[in-house]
């Protein structure tokens, strides 16, 4: 939906956003609740959770104003992930547009819902440590066993020295990459590497 918004409109909005993940997919249970909770103007999109670009969120976001409230059916039409969700939600307040979610009864124009949604924060910033945590110590315990994290290098000692072997013959960067089945960037940064002081 283009709606275009007079600039001296400062009546309070109630703003629908609804997205479905596929063209065989419908929008209309989305919309029709949307409605239903008294929203005047509905942006939408097709496209998948995962994808960066949502036009018609995008134009949701320019739409709303000091005091609108943006919603949506669920929370995952909104976010891609927890932290997307919450980056979102975060922009809006920093515009004064509060956000509610209708499935999950979250609508952080309350206090209750300002609390729910700082508890879901906590919570995204509490797995994301909890990752961390586990990648430490799973690096820690493979150095232990004598394991490097990370990586296998795609170069060896010895094809980096049958690199410039080749390189010393007369062959280019790229050729002796080629033969050696490797990169020439990556083979260029081994090189680098290797004469850098």
């Amino acid at each position: 939906m283009d709606e275009k918004r007079d600039k001296w409109d400062t009546k309070m909005a109630l703003v629908g956003y609804a997205r479905v993940s596929t063209p065989d997919q419908t929008l209309n249970p989305q919309t029709d609740a949307l409605e239903l909770s008294g929203c005047e103007v509905i942006y939408d999109d097709v496209v998948s959770g995962a994808k960066v670009e949502r036009p018609g969120l995008n134009k949701a976001i320019d739409y709303v104003r000091d005091g609108d409230t943006l919603i949506v059916w669920k929370l995952d039409r909104l976010g891609r992930s927890m932290q997307h969700l919450i980056e979102t939600v975060i922009d809006l307040k920093s515009k004064g547009v509060g956000f509610r979610s209708l499935t999950e009864g979250v609508d952080t124009t309350t206090s209750g819902g300002t609390l729910v949604f700082h508890l879901f924060g906590a919570l995204a910033q509490f797995e994301r440590d909890l990752i961390r945590e586990r990648t430490q110590a799973g690096l820690k315990a493979a150095a232990a066993r004598g394991r490097k994290g990370g990586r296998k290098k795609v170069i060896t000692d010895q094809k980096l020295i049958r690199a410039r072997q080749y390189i010393d013959d007369g062959l280019t960067v790229r050729e002796a990459a080629a033969r050696l089945k490797i990169g020439k960037t990556t083979l260029y940064a081994a090189l680098q590497a290797t004469i850098a002081p």
